[in-house]
């Protein structure tokens, strides 16, 4: 075995291990990244695809904030801010339980119920009840903590059932279009599409997946003197460039959960953080860094993670609508056949850029909760080898995660300027929704 062959399989045993998991604290102030960061680390492990992690992030953080919202005034109900939803309260005295450790214990208890590999969350409640005895939380006390927050498991995993998820199964395979403009399965592995029915997954913050229809695709031509020639090229003369930080930066966003490496006749599977994952552990940089509170820190999650829910289901709305050829596909055809890009192709449609439209929302909910001009080291794809980034908003980080997937060969640039405007259209419709509920921004102080 190669030198490179050994340090391909450490990065991938390393990945597939969980890089981001945290260990839980004392202080209930900080346990929410915590236990965000657990849910990371077994959707890292399922190799859950984007918009199936941005789903399973809102319906665990759902009942979290159910669960602070009846014990904050402040906290305005989720009722009044999403699409028909509505849950009654849970039946427990407020003064028969601790809602922080009940907070947690229900981001802990719905993702062993909704993921895959749920189970592995188990020790993470373990050790929490474990800190709360050490820290003389009575067992009294614990013990109603644990049924509250079973009791909203129970709630939230019944309301997860009527978003059309169980019956994505159930419907025809799918099918690649035939002819020239349309997405093929792309190398190394040319993976099956991912999730072609997702736009039939019911929305919380936008009325449908269709409610904003990107601006139209450039016309697919061969010609050398057309417009969507001269797209594919600019991806091509990028990468023969190969400029250092534009690399950085492509890899920096990569969050591809699961990419593949060639090493001669091996074949390497790397495990990352989804697109979401990402952008909800900055939310935990921004949160510490902010010095916010628990109740805040949740509210912000939620938001977050519930705009990027429908920010996901437009994107792929769009990818399966038309269907648009891969620029791997284009220019192996059209202008060199041995072209590879830098980062693997995922599997499915290329227009629109899913990850301008999510990173774009996000940094819309960041900024409104905590402010444009909000400095944060990200150092979130320390663990995948990448050198922690700088930025100096969130809005900063987005547009570079944007022109991202250009660097990285897997987008044309009008996937990713229509993909921006998009995000911005339902991060716009998110925020209008939280200021009529009565949602307000923090005032963002920034930890030296």
């Amino acid at each position: 075995m190669t030198t490179k062959m050994k340090k391909l399989l450490i990065a991938a045993c390393f990945l597939c291990r969980g890089a981001y998991a945290q260990p839980l604290t004392a202080n209930f102030e900080n346990d929410i990244q915590s236990a965000v960061y657990a849910l990371s680390h077994v959707m890292i492990h399922d190799v859950i695809n984007p918009p199936a992690a941005a789903r399973y992030y809102a319906y665990c953080l759902m009942g979290t904030y159910e669960i602070v919202s009846q014990n904050d005034p402040s906290i305005i109900p989720l009722s009044s801010v999403l699409n028909g939803y509505h849950l009654n309260y849970v039946g427990v005295d407020k003064g028969k339980y601790n809602y922080r450790l009940a907070s947690l214990y229900c981001i802990l208890e719905t993702g062993k119920r909704l993921l895959p590999s749920g189970y592995m969350l188990e020790k993470q409640e373990g050790d929490l009840l474990k800190i709360c005895k050490k820290a003389k939380i009575t067992p009294a006390v614990i013990g109603q903590s644990v049924t509250v927050a079973k009791a909203m498991t129970e709630t939230i995993v019944a309301y997860s059932k009527t978003d059309n998820y169980n019956k994505l199964s159930a419907r025809l395979g799918y099918t690649p279009k035939k002819g020239e403009p349309y997405w093929d399965p792309t190398p190394p592995d040319y993976a099956e599409a991912v999730e072609p029915n997702w736009k039939t997954i019911h929305t919380l913050i936008i009325d449908s997946a269709g409610e904003f229809k990107p601006l139209p695709l450039t016309p697919f031509s061969k010609d050398s003197s057309s417009a969507f020639y001269k797209l594919a090229k600019e991806v091509y003369d990028i990468s023969r460039k190969a400029v250092p930080e534009y690399e950085a930066i492509a890899n920096f966003w990569d969050n591809n959960p699961f990419a593949v490496q060639t090493e001669g006749h091996m074949m390497i599977g790397f495990k990352k953080i989804s697109p979401g994952g990402h952008w909800m552990n900055i939310a935990g940089i921004a949160a510490k860094r902010a010095r916010l509170s628990f109740n805040q820190s949740v509210q912000v999650y939620t938001m977050l993670s519930v705009t990027m829910m429908d920010a996901f289901i437009s994107a792929w709305e769009e990818k399966y609508r038309s269907n648009r050829i891969r620029p791997v596909t284009y220019i192996n055809r059209y202008i060199d056949v041995r072209w590879v890009p830098l980062l693997q192709t995922p599997p499915f449609p290329e227009y629109i850029s899913a990850h301008s439209i999510v990173s774009t929302s996000a940094a819309e909910i960041l900024t409104f909760f905590l402010g444009d001009g909000f400095s944060y080291t990200d150092d979130t794809e320390v663990s995948s080898g990448a050198t922690p980034r700088r930025f100096s908003s969130f809005r900063n980080a987005a547009e570079e995660a944007c022109i991202s997937r250009l660097y990285g060969g897997i987008h044309f640039r009008d996937a990713i300027v229509n993909g921006q405007k998009t995000g911005k259209e339902v991060g716009k419709l998110a925020i209008q929704k939280m200021k009529a509920a009565g949602m307000r921004p923090f005032i963002a102080e920034q930890k030296n």
